[in-house]
């Protein structure tokens, strides 16, 4: 495991004593907040320092504080004691103590719960702040806080009590913290045995029950076991001589995110959920659908979302800057970024997409008849996403049970949210199209002709799809026959993308 240059991890012995004081000094997530302001505040998110050094001149608990542990400067040791237990914060290693200074030996950052909680992430100094924002670091063994990719992946996951869940690469434990509040037992590995020690500091610091923490790769710790929810947000850059094990796992290109996605179908529980973000090649001599496809287990439902794709040269500006090559001397930077591009052009890769994977081990898939939706949407949506989630897959099963003619006698009604626009030249009699757009979730939108629009309009719940199509037809002055063999195709459509809601037998209205 490369050499680690950093002290041995704290102890977590007092952490409920060390947490007790970080709350009374308002050290959270909204006591940031209003301290710093909001710029201050997001400048942080950036790696930058300067607009909360300036916020924090002052001698308050919290100004001490946030100078320790977020922004890694010394504060007199009488300082210190007036807001934490000194000793116990030095006896356990979360301090260090010298001429008369203290100085933090790890980075403890707020972070708001789902539901309002104060917890605290723990990680190497100088990773939490900016987590997204590079590193410029090349230990081997450096544990990263929390980045836009953690706070992604603890979106998207669905949450419902669940006996078991595995957080895979747990790094600084924020997953496994999320998991720790819907499910009895949460396991959480990684390679790097630092990470699970840190993961230990994250959950004590937060008030959370401890996980079951083991060494090692992938799914090598828990060998034989299987689970209703597994989350990993792995190292998945596609690197040159895979050089740091943080950030591409050892594996060259896509490798490590495809091992893993394929491996977990035999790992999950029936009915359970494996959320992942991850990054895949795209080769000239294969389309980038395809390779997703080949990369979902048997027995798995899966639902695949590329949220954005960057030209190599991007790509490796990008990632070479996380690492602080950037900041090299210009030959070495210059070799460096050769290097990438050499590797690109010899696995025939002209981009790499980014994006969220969701796997569920289904009856349908296992019997042969697999739901796989491949998609891809660089549009702003709505976080926290897994309640769409869940929901994209009961519409999934909904549909394979349906066939045309089961559509037609169907009720549905619209979305909450969906609204509708008319497209078309000013003072036009007819507009060219009608948008439906979605305001929550995925943000949708789709286009629709007018006997879409006018069959979403009148959905309530009341009439069965057959007999509003009947009432169009005869409005427009269509064959029935004919509209009712082709609009099915269409409120499939609606109904898998979220803007149409089957209405269970039990819940129609009359009519």
């Amino acid at each position: 495991m490369g050499h680690v240059s950093k002290t041995s991890l704290p102890a977590p012995d007092h952490a409920t004593r060390l947490r007790e004081a970080l709350l009374a000094a308002a050290f959270t997530a909204d006591g940031l907040l209003d301290l710093l302001g909001a710029p201050a505040y997001a400048a942080l998110a950036r790696s930058e320092t300067v607009p909360a050094l300036r916020a924090t001149r002052g001698e308050a608990p919290l100004d001490t504080l946030v100078r320790l542990f977020l922004l890694q400067h010394p504060v007199a040791s009488g300082r210190a004691a007036a807001v934490l237990p000194l000793p116990e914060c030095v006896a356990d290693g979360w301090l260090t103590e010298s001429d008369g200074e203290v100085r933090a030996s790890v980075d403890v950052r707020p972070y708001g719960g789902p539901d309002g909680q104060d917890w605290f992430i723990v990680s190497d100094l100088g990773c939490a702040v900016g987590g997204a924002g590079g590193i410029g670091s090349h230990e081997e063994g450096v544990v990263l806080g929390i980045g836009g990719a953690s706070t992604t992946l603890a979106g998207i996951t669905v949450r419902r009590p669940v006996a078991t869940a595995l957080d895979i690469g747990t790094g600084s434990g924020i997953q496994a913290l999320h998991a720790s509040q819907h499910a009895t037992r949460v396991t959480a590995t990684d390679l790097n045995p630092r990470a699970l020690g840190f993961t230990q500091l994250t959950l004590a610091l937060s008030g959370a029950a401890p996980a079951d923490l083991r060494e090692g790769s992938l799914y090598e710790p828990v060998a034989g076991e299987t689970y209703d929810l597994i989350v990993s947000n792995p190292p998945f850059v596609i690197s040159p001589g895979a050089r740091l094990t943080y950030r591409d796992g050892g594996m060259a290109g896509d490798g490590l995110c495809r091992t893993l996605v394929q491996q977990t179908g035999e790992r999950l529980n029936e009915g359970g959920y494996a959320h992942f973000l991850a990054n895949w090649q795209h080769t000239e001599d294969e389309e980038w659908q395809d390779r997703l496809r080949s990369w979902v287990p048997h027995g798995c439902d899966a639902w695949i979302v590329q949220r954005e794709v960057q030209d190599v040269t991007q790509y490796a500006e990008l990632w070479l800057r996380d690492s602080g090559d950037h900041r090299t001397e210009p030959a070495e930077y210059a070799a460096r970024y050769d290097a990438w591009l050499d590797e690109f052009e010899a696995s025939g890769t002209k981009g790499v997409g980014f994006g969220w994977i969701t796997l569920r081990k289904s009856v349908a898939a296992a019997a042969g008849d697999p739901s796989i939706v491949i998609e891809e949407w660089p549009h702003a949506v709505e976080q926290p996403l897994g309640p769409a989630i869940e929901a994209h897959f009961a519409r999934q099963d909904y549909l394979r049970e349906q066939d045309d003619a089961a559509l037609l006698t169907g009720h549905f009604t619209l979305a909450a949210e969906v609204v509708q626009e008319q497209v078309g030249l000013p003072g036009a009699e007819d507009p060219e199209h009608v948008v439906l757009r979605q305001n929550r979730g995925m943000r949708r939108a789709t286009k629709v002709d007018a006997v879409g629009a006018g069959f979403a309009g009148v959905c309530d719940g009341s009439l069965p799809a057959g007999r509003i199509l009947d009432a169009i037809a005869q409005l427009m002055n269509e064959d029935p026959v004919l509209l009712r063999d082709r609009t099915p195709r269409a409120i499939r459509l609606l109904v898998e993308e979220g803007f149409l809601e089957p209405v269970p037998p039990a819940g129609r209205a009359a009519g």
